[in-house]
């Protein structure tokens, strides 16, 4: 992150895009305090470069901000490719930009919209929220819901004048989604529908006590009925290699110290990195060699930080994130809890040596402190019955990450519950 007189030292191409954005929102009783350049990746493994801004008001200029930005500053991102801005916010509503962006109404709105991400109302976007000062809009392909979801927002002030903007979502060309009629119907499914409802207990945080109920685990169902994609899979859309294997050993490592070294969250990109779009180490796959070797390298941590744990803990995946290999591992047997016991281990992509984890026993411990649920009386089949006729079956275009490509879904999934003891049918935000 470039500040101070760092600022006023960038090259012909960071100038262009401070200059440009600086017309665009009317920036000109703003200076510039900082930018700087960040990278990603994206759904399809591609590698997004951003240039992000802090243009402090005039007013400002000579005085001390060490911890928060001063109400009024415009924090602006921008995607160096595509020139388009993925979030633009204004500190605590408040914009001094002169001849910025207004509106008029909610069309002038949408129009905008359409106009700065190239993108066509009710086609890829559609209205989802309206609030007093906001418009909160969701990813679509002709109106059909998509997940993992895009998400656009503008708030505006009573003048009407843009007081924040953001854009996130992957928004696919035509050529990368199967257009076909949807023919799911809930009868179709049923005996999927059923099998996805589980009992679980809920924490009641406020009462400090745990609730059994039934309740509906979300799922998609290809229009074809070919095959299921887990809701948990499209919540973070990272490249996970999956490897499903149960790590055991016979002997434990004596030496059982593990030092856990700093994880760099956020890696340094220059701005000649950004303007080549230098791909992501990121990106890379990883190698059998690596899976290999990371395989035994997360055996030996569990060998040497919970030695008495042999059989108990499943690598379910890797993948890449910020310059290092993350194992994600689970126990091999999951309880009734809504939240259940993980660790990631952060793995040095270079050495292949694991530096630093987290588990969330922690957390979960808090829980054992609750007071037990009630005595669980009614059966799966009465608890389905019950809510079979609010379940939810809509259509969805989900990302097949074996196909590379946005396939018709149909999503199961149910806003109500069944208490397990008393049989009462509830809100799942009630729980």
């Amino acid at each position: 992150m470039y500040r101070g007189k760092e600022v006023t030292i960038m090259d012909k191409r960071t100038r262009e895009l401070v200059d440009f954005t600086k017309e665009k929102f009317g920036l000109w009783d703003y200076y510039l305090e900082t930018y700087g350049f960040n990278r990603s990746v994206n759904l399809f493994n591609e590698t997004v470069y951003t240039m992000s801004m802090e243009w402090f008001p005039n007013h400002c200029l000579g005085q001390e901000y060490e911890d928060e930005n001063p109400d009024g500053t415009a924090v602006i991102t921008i995607d160096i490719n595509s020139r388009n801005y993925e979030s633009v916010i204004f500190v605590m509503g408040q914009t001094f930009a002169t001849n910025g962006i207004n509106f008029s109404d909610k069309n002038d709105i949408i129009k905008w919209v359409e106009q700065e991400t190239g993108l066509t109302f009710e086609q890829q976007f559609q209205l989802h929220k309206e609030e007093e000062g906001e418009l909160h809009f969701k990813e679509c392909i002709n109106g059909v819901a998509v997940s993992p979801s895009g998400m656009i927002e503008v708030n505006f002030d009573q003048e009407g004048r843009l007081t924040l903007f953001s854009a996130h979502g992957h928004f696919p060309a035509k050529d990368m989604v199967k257009i076909e009629p949807y023919t799911l119907t809930f009868e179709k499914i049923e005996d999927i529908a059923k099998s996805q409802v589980k009992l679980i207990d809920f924490p009641l945080m406020e009462q400090q006590r745990l609730v059994s109920a039934y309740a509906v685990e979300e799922l998609y169902i290809r229009n074809d009925q070919s095959a299921t994609i887990s809701f948990e899979v499209m919540v973070d859309v990272r490249g996970y290699l999956k490897i499903d294997k149960t790590l055991d050993w016979d002997e434990s490592i004596e030496d059982s110290s593990f030092e856990r070294k700093e994880i760099t969250w956020h890696e340094e990109v220059s701005a000649d990195q950004a303007f080549s779009g230098e791909p992501s180490p990121d990106t890379l796959p990883i190698t059998e060699t690596e899976q290999e070797k990371c395989t035994i390298e997360v055996r030996d941590f569990l060998r040497r930080v919970y030695p008495s744990d042999s059989g108990v803990w499943i690598l379910k995946t890797l993948h890449r994130e910020s310059g290092y290999i993350y194992a994600i591992l689970k126990t091999n047997k999951q309880d009734k809890r809504v939240f259940q016991r993980k660790i990631n281990v952060m793995i040095d992509s270079e050495s292949l040596q694991a530096v630093n984890y987290m588990d969330n026993q922690m957390m979960l411990e808090m829980f054992d402190e609750f007071e037990e649920p009630e005595k669980v009386i009614i059966s799966k089949d009465e608890a389905y019955e019950k809510i079979k006729g609010k379940f939810d079956l809509e259509p969805y275009y989900v990302y097949d990450f074996d196909q590379n490509q946005y396939v018709l879904c149909g999503k199961i999934d149910c806003q109500f519950a069944v208490h397990a003891s008393t049989g009462e049918v509830l809100l799942l935000n009630e729980l």
